[in-house]
């Protein structure tokens, strides 16, 4: 199933996250994928407020993971934009957070997409900048 969504503004992509967040399950994996300057940090932001995760929450571009624990579910935020191989991936212990008891969000995922279960929830963030600076197109596929 694949939902189009159309964002005017960063607040309404936050929205978007925040309310993913709070329907997400433990054992959720999402692959979020867009181009720099997209807004996955702040879809990510909604997503972890969602969760009730009131700590600031940044892109961990130098680190691949940051762990948010104090929502209602745990929250890994990798960032794989630095990754050159399925390997070094396998090598931050990503199959144990898959199987964890929180939520795995993996921004620039198409970089580990073999690594990925089947039933991953997909979303692609894209600009289009006929329809304005901020608006953005944001595919979800499950």
């Amino acid at each position: 199933m694949t939902k189009i969504y159309e964002s005017l503004s960063p607040a309404e992509t936050f929205e978007l996250g925040r309310h993913m967040g709070e329907r997400a399950n433990a054992g959720t994996v999402i692959a979020l994928n867009a181009d720099l300057g997209c807004g996955k940090t702040v879809f990510t932001q909604g997503f972890a407020a969602g969760l009730g995760i009131t700590e600031p929450v940044t892109s961990p571009t130098f680190t691949i993971l940051q762990i948010y624990e104090e929502g209602r579910l745990p929250l890994y935020h990798f960032d794989v934009y630095r990754i050159e191989d399925e390997e070094e991936m396998e090598e931050t212990g990503f199959d144990e957070y898959l199987d964890g008891d929180g939520v795995c969000l993996i921004e620039w995922a198409e970089r580990v997409e073999d690594l990925l279960p089947a039933d991953t929830v997909r979303i692609t963030i894209e600009k289009d900048a006929g329809k304005g600076d901020e608006y953005r197109k944001i595919v979800i596929s499950q």
